[in-house]
């Protein structure tokens, strides 16, 4: 890139935060469009995932041990399953009809797709089944076990097959927390957050084996973490304080930071607008843009609620849910929805 080219791109990113039409343009980025109460509700959301034939957005509720089940086109509320242990993340398996849940206390659930009963069950190494991804080009799902919730002084990531549950690999960490796992579709590695030590590790997708780990000097807490594969960034969300850091995912090096809002437990890359959309329970969704691979803009703050801090974004770009949880606020539960402005 020449030098010319790098002085309009720096002048793009500055206008982009001082025009007077940035404030228009923030209020464009994402609309508030509806919300679903979820009266009674106690604790803590987890984890989303979509069944798009069949119009139903899923919701895991880890603290209320509940399964809620949304129409994904207009967000209306269809079923709570209750009963269940603790569930974090869940993946829907289109090919078998099947909801596969993450759960902390029994590993893997199989539930039908079309009643929701349960299939099988089958446990997942050490207990306490957490953060997970999926991979859809090596069809694995990608799973953290162990740590502090079990009193255990390890981590461990697991490579799984998603359809019969069989572990391919395991990698232990020294720590007692690890959190949030992105995966390259195109690419042969994996970056997870050792939160405990306030490292990011790399980690070959095929083995499982550690490739590198540095230190997040920025902040504490790594914990959210999100990929942009096209341009080879990362997206970490740190917890004390609140920072979003753009990381380059092949030398780990920061290229921006910003302030995040508290207590965030997602940060998601929408591919198709260039955005990174970071959600917390303190009470607001930050919105940035890429303007390009070194460049980036905080262009809004769309007010959400208290303990809205889990979300998911549709797999057509166009609408971004997210989980209010009562938590410690008290707050009414609720899904809320976001309707996605195009760039």
């Amino acid at each position: 890139m020449t030098l010319h080219k790098r002085l309009l791109l720096a002048v793009s990113a500055a206008a982009l935060l001082l025009s007077p039409l940035a404030a228009a343009r923030a209020a464009d980025a994402v609309k508030l469009a509806g919300e679903t109460a979820i009266p009674g509700y106690e604790g803590d959301f987890d984890h989303f995932d979509v069944d798009v034939k069949g119009d139903r957005l899923f919701l895991a509720g880890e603290e209320g041990k509940t399964l809620e089940v949304f129409k994904l086109s207009t967000g209306q509320r269809i079923v709570e399953l209750k009963g269940l242990e603790t569930p974090h993340s869940l993946l829907w398996l289109p090919k078998t009809n099947e909801l596969l849940v993450i759960d902390g206390e029994k590993g893997l659930i199989w539930r039908d797709g079309k009643t929701l009963k349960v299939k099988r069950v089958k446990a997942l190494g050490a207990a306490s089944a957490d953060s997970a991804a999926y991979d859809p080009a090596s069809g694995r799902l990608f799973v953290v076990t162990g740590g502090k919730d079990v009193s255990m002084p390890v981590s461990f990531l697991n490579a799984v097959d998603p359809n019969s549950g069989r572990t391919i690999w395991t990698t232990k960490f020294a720590s007692d927390h690890v959190e949030a796992v992105a995966v390259e579709a195109k690419g042969g590695r994996i970056f997870i957050n050792d939160t405990a030590r306030n490292e990011l590790a790399v980690l070959d997708k095929a083995t499982g084996k550690v490739l590198k780990s540095v230190k997040v000097k920025e902040a504490e807490q790594n914990a959210p973490i999100a990929l942009d594969e096209a341009t080879h960034r990362l997206f970490v969300v740190t917890r004390k304080p609140g920072k979003l850091i753009v990381m380059n995912a092949d030398t780990l090096a920061t290229i921006a930071e910003f302030t995040a809002p508290g207590r965030t437990d997602q940060v998601t890359w929408d591919p198709v607008n260039r955005r990174v959309y970071v959600t917390g329970g303190e009470g607001y969704v930050s919105v940035v843009e890429q303007v390009d691979a070194d460049h980036y803009a905080e262009v809004q703050r769309a007010p959400s609620g208290p303990g809205a801090k889990t979300a998911i974004l549709t797999p057509d770009a166009k609408r971004l849910y997210v989980a209010q949880s009562p938590g410690d606020t008290k707050a009414l539960g609720k899904l809320i929805w976001f309707d996605i402005s195009p760039r």
